[in-house]
């Protein structure tokens, strides 16, 4: 049901659990979707936090360059976080668009499926860059409404020099009075050292995704780390753990963004 929707874009299906990201034009559009589950018993009541994508409420999407450059023991990052939303603005001094250009739409849709049209010819889906694309393409990503990014695979990820991140743990509560969700990134990140790779700000609930280890090392008293959960109570109440070995999941739909663009009408030339 859930992968058979238009605005589904991501599906890990796992033996317990799942996780979904869907786009929908009209609210109304996913209270349906909701309804339809919990009419069919299809699972127990789902964490549902629906956030506006024109707006910057998901100040992480999918980014897993923190939890590696701490399993791999390097300082820093380069681009940890990465989000998703906002106003579909430029990098070209040009005025907020509010739609796209029937050519425009071709480019972007040609760019959402280059990976998948790799896979279908033989070829690494990540190994596709943006390098030799046509001009209209290149413009696309030139504005920044499209951007090329490799994602990793979480049942793929060893094991190094004794850190583990073999678990996927999610996380859901409802924001305290005053809370702000820069300030649990921040503490999350500097002084627990956990990193997530989604974060979700709703106006009621917020969701946490991040990667964990069944087997963490012992404590290090010479660089020791701010406990977890009592940094996560103090922003949050209500708060709900869901915990699976990634390994167990299987992406059903595998970021599918292309789905979200209409068929294209007659007349729209299929080159650029």
């Amino acid at each position: 049901m859930v992968a058979e929707d238009p605005g589904n874009v991501v599906l890990w299906s796992g033996t317990q659990t799942a996780l979904a990201v869907m786009f929908h034009a009209r609210p109304n559009e996913a209270k349906r979707l909701l309804t339809r589950i919990e009419t069919n018993r299809l699972t127990a009541a789902p964490w549902s936090v629906t956030v506006r994508a024109d707006a910057p409420t998901v100040p992480v999407y999918f980014d897993f360059e923190g939890l590696w450059c701490h399993l791999a023991g390097l300082e820093g990052t380069l681009a940890y976080p990465h989000g998703l939303g906002g106003p579909l603005t430029n990098r070209e001094g040009e005025d907020e668009v509010t739609s796209l250009s029937a050519h425009q739409r071709w480019a972007v849709g040609e760019l959402l499926r280059r990976p998948f049209v790799a896979v279908d010819q033989g070829r690494g889906g990540h190994l596709v860059g943006p390098f030799g694309l046509p001009f209209s393409q290149r413009k696309m990503l030139a504005k920044g409404w499209v951007t090329h990014r490799t994602l990793l695979d979480p049942a793929r990820v060893p094991e190094h020099r004794g850190k583990s991140a073999d678990q996927v743990v999610c996380l859901s509560g409802s924001p305290k009075a005053g809370a702000r969700p820069e300030g649990l990134f921040a503490t999350l990140t500097r002084e627990c050292r956990v990193y997530p790779f989604l974060f979700v700000v709703g106006p009621d609930r917020w969701l946490l995704s991040a990667l964990g280890g069944s087997n963490p090392p012992p404590p290090d008293p010479q660089n020791p780390r701010r406990p977890v959960l009592p940094t996560l109570r103090e922003y949050l109440e209500g708060i709900e753990i869901l915990q699976e070995s990634a390994s167990g999941f299987v992406a059903q739909v595998d970021h599918r963004y292309d789905r979200l663009l209409a068929p294209e009408p007659p007349g729209v030339p299929a080159k650029p």
